[in-house]
């Protein structure tokens, strides 16, 4: 049986690769020249089970208020003429509910401890290699509000298997010594020690080549332009490369385009509540190593997370709903930059940071489309939001 593959993200390979190990003829499509060369170039790079509380929470309605005049917000959404985002927007504050959230809160943690698993595994069976750390990830809290509005939630996840412990100030720098310059403003933290960190670019390359070896055809530079399809299924997916326009078929289809999924799926009728979620991220050279930290952070009130990728620090972060353009904001940028030298001003050159932003495929609730369309070949893997990369290897495996 062959199988069609659109998307050559972290989550289309790992679903390329899952496939061909079960038996499959696969081909993946893909419009740029390489893997990973979106959505997984920069982020933020954490394996992050913890990471589970949703954007729509009780308390996200009050802040998107606050920050809406604000560039720099680390939840920004500008208001478009656009019917998708207004939907999705709707969606959102059905989601901000206590029940909702705890709901989704389930889902997320229970996807992100299997593919943890699944991940594990296949490091451990290929022996691939992408700046990985196993130190955990440790969320600092400098704002008392914050702090107490993470207890519950943590004590969610530790009720579903994922073991965030509550600690303080001094356990926090214990744990990473490259905090105790702010040791004072911390108001408490939480440590999830089977979290992990690492490069999802590397990653996706390195095992876009494992799965050519094994047989997976990946066919990049060409822009899937729709499908032929008739009331029920579909028949080919309409392409064009070089200027060749053709038309590729197969047994299956998998749909894992990220943001450009919703898009695509409206040529068929089929309805996804993705919107893209602008995030930013930056790159810097290490440049004090008794400065720089290796557990993995995150600073819940600036929405930043933090992981060491060598002699490399990424910060990565904020969300900006504001449609599908992918230019980078200064203001932003520099923002996280500004937040980040205030923390460890010795741990990084922060005057050499290199800036990027992608576009993460969000859905209100942060749970991704995995499963059957309606098309009865026609199968969905995307809508991953900010955990594409802790999810990725457990949505293929499920799928």
């Amino acid at each position: 049986m062959h199988v069609l593959v659109l998307g050559a993200g972290v989550v289309g390979v790992t679903t390329a690769w899952v496939l061909r190990q079960q038996g499959y003829d696969v081909t993946v499509v893909d419009r740029q020249s390489i893997a990973g060369a979106e959505t997984s170039y920069a982020n933020g790079g954490q394996i992050s089970v913890s990471h589970a509380e949703p954007w729509a929470n009780p308390s996200a309605p009050f802040k998107v208020l606050k920050w809406l005049t604000r560039t720099d917000a680390p939840l920004l959404f500008r208001p478009r003429m656009d019917l998708a985002q207004w939907r999705w927007a709707a969606a959102f504050l059905r989601e901000c509910t206590s029940a909702r959230a705890a709901h989704n809160i389930r889902q997320i943690v229970r996807l992100g401890t299997y593919s943890r698993e699944r991940l594990q595994l296949l490091r451990k069976e290929t022996g691939i290699e992408y700046d990985h750390l196993e130190k955990g990830i440790l969320h600092f809290y400098t704002n008392p509000r914050e702090f107490e509005s993470a207890l519950e939630p943590a004590r969610i996840m530790r009720s579903l298997g994922c073991d965030r412990q509550v600690i303080d100030a001094d356990r926090a720098v214990e744990l990473e010594p490259a905090l105790s310059p702010v040791k004072h403003r911390i108001e408490g933290a939480t440590y999830t020690a089977e979290d992990e960190s690492g490069d999802a670019r590397q990653f996706t390359q390195a095992l876009a080549s494992k799965a050519q070896e094994a047989g997976v055809e990946f066919l990049y530079g060409s822009e899937i332009l729709g499908f032929e399809n008739t009331r029920d299924r579909i028949l080919g997916i309409r392409t064009i490369c070089e200027g060749k326009h053709q038309t590729l078929r197969a047994d299956r289809y998998v749909l894992s385009l990220g943001s450009f999924s919703a898009v695509l799926a409206r040529q068929l009728g089929l309805f996804l509540n993705i919107y893209p979620a602008k995030g930013y991220s930056i790159t810097v050279p290490v440049k004090n190593e008794e400065a720089a930290f290796n557990v993995s952070l995150i600073d819940d009130e600036y929405k930043l997370v933090f992981s060491r990728l060598g002699d490399r620090i990424r910060v990565a972060g904020t969300a900006e709903v504001s449609g599908y353009s992918r230019e980078l904001n200064l203001i932003r940028c520099r923002s996280i930059v500004r937040r980040t030298a205030e923390l460890m001003p010795e741990a990084a050159h922060w005057e050499r940071s290199e800036f990027w932003a992608g576009l993460r495929p969000a859905t209100p609730s942060n749970v991704p489309y995995i499963g059957k369309s309606h098309f009865g070949n026609l199968y969905l893997n995307t809508g991953h939001g900010t955990l594409g990369w802790t999810h990725s290897c457990g949505s293929a495996a499920a799928l």
